[in-house]
């Protein structure tokens, strides 16, 4: 069920008095800090999504790497961050003799010594449009970068948000990137926040384990409103954090399922159905604006801002 307004609030309210009990064994983040991040509207996320919907169904349905699809929602989402202030930047590779993009947004200021990223790969298969996968991801990481805007916020560290192109081919858009920065922009980088797929149909709540940092923020929020959560293994190396992790970079992120199959335990914890797949449409034509659970895509759209405001502070 969705939240309330009042839900809502109390949410918050559990949040803050976690994050105090918390907060001391984040890494760089003082005692006793209650992080201000911003509820996420759940309304914007979904018209993203209803947006890249529109430029499949107007690009031969998909928004594959290298279809039109593909730069058109590239588009779609860069013209919203230099609406709102970002520099941003596209990075052009080739992957099977066609063109792929990665879109970079840089949120001015902050400690250039300590880049907090969050990102999500834009592209879909060819069989579809790719709503949950990775429409969610995508529009929840772009509808944070735009909170970020609206607050004007200035955290101590850098951020940085990223849309990754070519992921359904094997991560080929965020390796390109990764193996293009030095030994010391990977340094630098004390955090990437994957979301791949968060608003699966039948959902379950996953929390990458890679980093503790990372995977105890998020615990932290969810725990907070009162949701269980378990430790991510369906998409362990078949995202975007994978690059990140091989290279020696922390990295975090959310996940709620894909073609496994939801056990009685899990929906008597989560709700949905036990015996179904998280997401029966994955990978398939039937991954639209329809393949989309509310509830699932708020929660985990304000866990990631929750993140984002928590380890950059």
């Amino acid at each position: 069920m969705k939240l309330s307004v009042t839900g809502r609030a109390t949410a918050a309210a559990v949040v803050a008095a976690v994050t105090l009990l918390t907060t001391s064994s984040i890494a760089g983040a003082a005692p006793a800090r209650v992080a201000a991040a911003p509820n996420i509207p759940v309304a914007n996320v979904k018209a993203h999504l209803a947006q890249l919907q529109s430029i499949a169904t107007a690009n031969g349905g998909n928004r594959a790497h290298g279809r039109t699809g593909y730069k058109a929602s590239l588009d779609y989402v860069q013209a919203k961050l230099n609406a709102a202030g970002f520099t941003t930047t596209v990075q052009q590779f080739t992957s099977g003799g066609r063109t792929g993009y990665n879109l970079i947004a840089d949120w001015p200021g902050g400690d250039t010594g300590q880049v907090v990223m969050a990102g999500s790969h834009l592209d879909s298969v060819t069989a579809g449009a790719g709503i949950n996968d990775n429409g969610s991801g995508s529009a929840a990481v772009l509808e944070a970068a735009l909170a970020v805007s609206r607050a004007q916020y200035q955290p101590t560290k850098h951020l940085r948000f990223a849309w990754w192109g070519a992921e359904e081919l094997g991560m080929v858009g965020s390796r390109y990137y990764v193996s293009r920065l030095s030994t010391t922009d990977r340094s630098r980088i004390s955090g990437y926040l994957n979301f791949d797929m968060i608003g699966s149909p039948n959902p379950g709540y996953f929390v990458y384990d890679d980093d503790p940092t990372i995977e105890k923020t998020f615990q932290a929020y969810y725990a907070g409103i009162g949701v269980s959560t378990e430790i991510e293994t369906e998409g362990d190396g078949r995202s975007d954090h994978a690059p990140f992790d091989s290279a020696g970079i922390p990295v975090g992120g959310l996940f709620s399922g894909a073609d496994y199959i939801k056990t009685a335990a899990q929906a008597a914890k989560w709700g949905g159905t036990a015996g179904l797949a998280f997401d029966r449409c994955y990978h398939s034509s039937c991954d639209t604006t329809s393949n989309i659970n509310d509830t699932a895509l708020d929660r985990n759209s304000d866990a990631l801002a929750y993140a984002v405001w928590e380890l950059s502070s």
